[in-house]
């Protein structure tokens, strides 16, 4: 039986440190390069407030990749820290990391207090336009993601998937070559709701251990530049 034991009061204290020195030993890019690969696109969802600032932050990578997965928080989480907002990587908060779930999720905003929730969808999508339309096309490689909804689709709440078979067989962005984009959504746990969606593309190398820092630094400038975490 699981307990709450991993969730760590302390986490958004003590455990900063080693994550600073994890992200600058990895930040190998000098800036001009990473944001020649590198660009990140902000928009406010409608009819939310502009003037949102939030201080408790839980970051969510979405892959069946576990160790992708915590690495790529852990990342994220580093570079979001900043003069009054403090953000802990779910891998380090959820009482069970493998597989992720929903009810995990919502466990650790209600125990830590998070005000919000940064989610990044790290797995391989294909999108197609046609005439008149569009159309999004799946095999072994891709993964059809629907959108953000509470309780329908293939992402629930907080940017989980609420059918896991079709999960577990995607690839993350992390192991592929060429261009890759991922979409992070920010959500105000008061709701929950979705307040605000940044898409970010590089050349998918970046998204790997060795360079990770050179994708999360400008995600982190943007959200910090729009105002949602200072």
């Amino acid at each position: 039986m699981h307990t709450k034991t991993r969730l760590r009061p302390w986490i958004f204290g003590a455990y900063i440190a080693p994550l600073l020195l994890l992200t600058l030993g990895a930040a190998w890019l000098s800036p001009v390069h990473a944001a020649e690969k590198v660009k990140v696109t902000g928009s406010w969802e409608k009819g939310v407030p502009h003037d949102l600032t939030f201080t408790r932050v839980l970051v969510v990578g979405i892959t069946p990749e576990v160790d992708a997965r915590c690495r790529w928080e852990r990342f994220l989480a580093a570079k979001l820290n900043g003069a009054t907002t403090k953000a802990v990587a779910s891998c380090d908060a959820v009482t069970k990391v493998d597989p992720l779930t929903l009810e995990s999720i919502e466990e650790a905003v209600e125990w830590l207090k998070v005000d919000a929730v940064v989610a990044t969808s790290l797995v391989a999508q294909e999108w197609k336009a046609d005439e008149g339309g569009s159309r999004d096309t799946r095999g072994t490689a891709n993964y059809k993601a629907t959108d953000a909804g509470y309780a329908y689709g293939y992402y629930g709440m907080y940017g989980v998937p609420v059918i896991y078979g079709d999960f577990v067989a995607t690839p993350p962005v992390t192991t592929l070559k060429g261009k890759a984009q991922v979409t992070t959504k920010v959500y105000a746990t008061q709701g929950p709701k979705v307040v605000y969606t940044m898409d970010t593309t590089a050349e998918s190398s970046d998204f790997r251990e060795r360079s990770m820092s050179s994708v999360t630094t400008p995600m982190a400038d943007r959200l910090r530049r729009d105002g949602l975490i200072r």
